[in-house]
């Protein structure tokens, strides 16, 4: 059976998305199917695995389903970037049910705009194996040291250094990512501040290793920074496919605004991947 496929991107994040809204998909959505899907030489190739489904019963609230696997298969809470893509197809305006709760989108002059709702930084809510203090953890990876970590839906720890550029990222990013410290695994980011309404991010995902925009890994470096008192409460994250704007609100809500890009449509045949 063919299923069709649309390929989209933000910021070159990029996504398979499968619209299972009103026709349901052949069969189940394995963490080897995922990874199939996802490889970039023998399937379709993408860094996230996006599935649409019907909103369930305990969120009346919520105009349908976003599902989102890794590269390797592992299925996470939340990606800030696939949510503009989503909310693109969408036509702007969508909720969207996710694991790491309902995101909202709208159009924007600059994209969709995704209200990303309240960061948490309790040690269990990121989570952490025990407690410690967020806004600067006591530990340290070969000259990575006190990161923050917040949880925008998905963990984050964030390094703030003199140049992300030079850090070992495909060294380190794998090394902390599977530290004990982090159960459910984490999310790595290495910021810079420019000045008080700027930071340059590099991000480690979580099963997929060093992308080239991360939403969720952005809005947690802002909000990182805004705790420590390094920037203002609205910033632009430059990332090496272009740049997001954070607005951290009074209300305590993250939004996120910057591009979506639909690639192409296809089909392809489930039994190969399944």
């Amino acid at each position: 059976m063919r299923v069709d496929f649309i390929k989209m991107h933000g910021l070159g994040n990029d996504f398979v998305v499968l619209d299972a809204r009103l026709r349901p998909l052949p069969g189940a959505i394995t963490p080897r199917v995922a990874a199939a899907l996802a490889d970039r030489n023998t399937g379709i190739g993408c860094d996230q695995l996006i599935v649409l489904e019907p909103p369930p019963p305990e969120r009346p609230d919520a105009d349908f389903t976003m599902r989102i696997y890794n590269q390797d298969g592992g299925e996470v809470e939340a990606c800030g970037n696939a949510t503009r893509a989503v909310g693109l197809l969408a036509g702007g305006a969508a909720r969207i049910a996710t694991a790491g709760g309902l995101l909202q989108t709208r159009a924007d002059e600059n994209g969709i705009a995704v209200d990303m709702g309240v960061p948490r930084f309790e040690w269990d809510a990121i989570p952490l194996a025990y407690a410690m203090d967020t806004l600067a953890l006591p530990v340290g990876w070969d000259g990575l040291e006190h990161p923050a970590a917040v949880n925008v839906g998905n963990p984050h720890v964030v390094f703030f250094v003199a140049d992300c550029a030079a850090v070992p990222l495909a060294k380190l990013g794998p090394e902390i990512e599977h530290d004990q410290l982090f159960p459910a695994r984490i999310n790595v980011n290495v910021a810079t501040v420019v000045d008080r309404s700027t930071i340059r991010l590099r991000v480690w995902e979580r099963g997929v290793g060093e992308t080239r925009a991360c939403g969720t890994g952005a809005c947690a470096t802002a909000v990182a920074a805004m705790r420590r008192g390094l920037v203002d409460r609205a910033v632009t994250v430059r990332l090496a496919g272009g740049d997001l704007a954070i607005d951290w609100a009074e209300d305590g809500r993250v939004t996120m605004t910057g591009p979506a890009t639909e690639s192409f449509r296809g089909t392809f045949d489930w039994s190969a991947f399944s």
